[in-house]
């Protein structure tokens, strides 16, 4: 059986302003997989959950799902889709008996006694059991359950619990949740709301599947073991998920009850690039006057770290990334952050003695302090300064002392 996963496609949201369903960026996106799926043929497709960006999405959202899900059940491929924290399930779901004689099943509410929707696919090695959890709260679980559920972690073991699995069959979860290993969450982008730390749930839960097709975080990666894995969002919805690991679909590959489970990258090139750029201005500015083979076609995000943002120096990054292809979405300064805490060094550098800062350096330096005379000495010398910076002479008997102590450390 080989299937498509995917997660977080948001559609219709927005980035820094720019709606991405008017910029092409979801549309050019949604055409490119519908020709690699055309490529590949898979068996199905599985969505799992945050398909729209919010609850009551926008016409234009509805409009490009319904590209995405005719796309592929004209190619006989089946469309699985279950509801995330940002869908609205009844949304998701209507008219999903009739939609599900076409190819696409959507999971709709969890109602008593608990059960979910599944769908059986068949390949050579047999039937393959979907089972389409959507975003679970405890209270709804503990209603549809009729008992007392405090946490996700326990909701969704006993709402997985209560379903009819067969273990001699090759069973498949489709699930929206914040799933974690031990207890440690793993790599979040910044796009994510309502995420860190809500919700957990320990990856063990999904021990009874072969393969657990996960969706809610940002990034593409596995949880505990290969077979419990995010998709990751299709896109970089935030700046700083340009750190992450390629964005792409998952294709899976599973074969007889018990074989390992395939899993490869499908990257598809955005439209757009995000990007970030940091330095100082006129670095910055020589940066983004070179010379382009072609347009870069990027969506940019610029900090300053040796100055502050004003009108005239933000309308000439502006030009300058508009004359490459390229749109500035964010353009920020860090240089009075740095300013003040290079401040507050030099600040409390000034209210450590001579002594002190002697005694650092030796220590930074050498690895050693310095002994009691060498303090002492020290010590005298400052209250000569002291004395000075107000005016006062110091006592002939203080400079002899003084002399006579750095005589006799410069002789041993």
């Amino acid at each position: 059986m080989r299937f498509i996963h995917l997660a977080d496609l948001h559609l219709g949201k927005s980035l820094h302003g720019v709606n991405l369903l008017e910029s092409g960026d979801q549309p050019v996106w949604v055409d490119r997989f519908l020709a690699l799926a055309a490529e590949v043929r898979p068996d199905a497709v599985l969505i799992a959950g945050d398909v729209y960006d919010r609850g009551a999405p926008a016409a234009g959202a509805v409009e490009l799902l319904s590209r995405l899900i005719t796309g592929l059940t004209a190619l006989g491929i089946a469309v699985l889709a279950v509801p995330g924290n940002h869908d609205s399930a009844p949304r998701l779901a209507f008219g999903r008996e009739l939609l599900a004689r076409a190819g696409f099943h959507a999971a709709p509410p969890l109602r008593a006694p608990g059960l979910l929707t599944r769908v059986s696919l068949t390949d050579e090695h047999g039937p393959v059991d979907f089972w389409l959890l959507p975003y679970l709260f405890p209270a709804l679980a503990a209603e549809a359950l009729g008992t007392e559920l405090r946490d996700y972690d326990a909701a969704v073991r006993a709402v997985l619990a209560a379903q009819p699995l067969d273990p001699t069959r090759r069973n498949v979860l489709l699930a929206h949740q914040n799933v974690t290993a031990g207890g440690a969450e793993g790599e979040r982008g910044g796009s994510e709301s309502a995420v860190g730390g809500v919700g957990q749930v320990e990856y063990t839960a999904f021990d009874a599947f072969d393969y657990a097709a996960l969706g809610h975080i940002h990034a593409g990666y596995p949880v505990g073991r290969p077979a419990v894995r995010y998709a990751g969002s299709p896109l970089c919805y935030h700046f700083n998920e340009t750190k992450q690991a390629a964005k792409g679909p998952l294709l899976v590959e599973l074969g007889a009850k018990g074989s390992p489970v395939t899993v490869t990258l499908l990257p598809i090139e955005p439209l757009h690039r995000l990007r970030v750029l940091e330095g100082a201005y006129e670095a910055l500015r020589a940066e983004l006057s070179g010379a382009l083979p072609s347009p870069e076609d990027q969506y940019l995000s610029i900090t300053l770290t040796d100055r502050r943002v004003t009108p005239e120096l933000a309308e000439d990054l502006r030009a300058r990334c508009e004359a490459r292809g390229s749109l500035l979405m964010e353009l920020r300064s860090v240089w009075q952050e740095a300013r003040s805490e290079a401040a507050l060094r030099v600040s409390a550098l000034r209210e450590q003695g001579l002594a002190e800062l002697f005694a650092a350096f030796c220590a930074q330096r050498s690895g050693t302090e310095p002994d009691e005379a060498e303090l002492a000495l020290l010590r005298s010398a400052e209250a000569l300064a002291e004395q000075a910076d107000h005016r006062l002479e110091p006592e002939p008997e203080q400079i002899d002392r003084l002399l006579a102590e750095a005589l006799r450390k410069t002789k041993s």
